[in-house]
């Protein structure tokens, strides 16, 4: 099944949308700016609209700056498989390839971001630096799961709510995408989201196919973990990261809790950076987007961003 209910996702600003295709499959980004091109990746349960604050900040700096509707949201295809993790890093390394460059600075959220970590492993000439945003990697998110299920367990139960089939589907899109907006409501610190942040994320969500597909991601990460794929996967993720990486994260961040994600340095052998963005929960770039981009922009602008 193919959505292309783009309408909904084409959201007016200082940035052109447009179709492109990689792999066989149809992407709708959103983009803006001239340089070195920097893919930044959405989460659950959004679209490339968790970035606009950074396609502005990131085009004035001198960066091309592309946002994609990953596979299964928004304005790209919705086709019935291919929600794992390494099949979507694919899909990340051939949006590099398919906007025209050999690299690229790759900045994925949330799930965003574990697809980002995975790039950077099984397409490392493509990942020429890594920012992960309230994402640890993904062996240190099971780690942390399973070492301490009072906290970071309890956190993602989420996660283990969406396996049952058909049911969190409903769920989702009951009550105008009611579900979508609360996510949001209580996985941010105080103050967000605005009106109209929550208002666009709940239509997304209707889309059709986009509440099954957004969950798919979810059933892999717990499904694979006993069987073949997520073992050979699991053993790959342990190969040290080449590219140099910034981890930036939300102080009060309640969705993935920062000392879940803290140790994720030990998985890259390049300069590694933390970062706690104070005030924020789990969507610091858009809840504090100023100090965000301060801290983006001054390591990307860093020859040697070293800790």
């Amino acid at each position: 099944m193919s959505g292309h209910d783009t309408s909904l996702v084409e959201v007016d600003g200082p940035w052109t949308h447009r179709a492109v295709s990689a792999g066989g499959t149809r992407f709708h980004v959103a983009e803006a700016g001239e340089g070195p091109l920097v893919l930044l990746l959405h989460g659950f349960p959004q679209f490339w609209w968790s970035w606009h604050h950074q396609l502005v900040s990131l085009a004035n700096a001198g960066y091309r700056a592309v946002a994609v509707d990953l596979r299964g949201y928004g304005g790209s295809d919705k086709p019935p498989r291919g929600y794992d993790l390494i099949t979507l890093a694919g899909d990340a390394a051939g949006l590099v390839r398919a906007l025209g460059e050999a690299n690229a600075v790759v900045c994925g959220h949330d799930w965003g971001g574990l697809l980002a970590w995975t790039t950077a492993v099984y397409h490392p000439k493509i990942v020429q630096r890594l920012a992960v945003v309230g994402a640890p990697h993904p062996l240190r998110l099971r780690q942390s799961v399973l070492g301490d299920p009072r906290g970071q367990g309890w956190a993602t139960r989420h996660t283990f709510g969406f396996q049952v089939p058909m049911w969190p589907e409903r769920r989702l899109v009951r009550d105008d995408g009611e579900l979508a907006g609360r996510l949001l409501r209580d996985w941010s610190g105080p103050g967000w989201p605005d009106e109209r942040t929550e208002r666009f994320v709940r239509k997304a969500v209707q889309i059709p196919g986009t509440a099954h597909c957004a969950l798919e991601y979810h059933r892999w990460l717990i499904r694979s973990q006993a069987r073949p794929d997520g073992i050979r996967y699991a053993h790959r993720m342990r190969t040290p990261i080449q590219a140099p990486t910034l981890q930036l994260h939300g102080a009060l961040d309640p969705c993935t809790l920062p000392s879940s994600a803290q140790g994720s340095g030990r998985y890259v052998a390049a300069p590694y950076r933390w970062k706690l963005i104070e005030g924020a929960g789990h969507f610091p770039h858009q809840e504090r987007p100023r100090a965000f981009d301060a801290q983006l922009l001054r390591w990307l602008a860093d020859p040697e961003p070293d800790s």
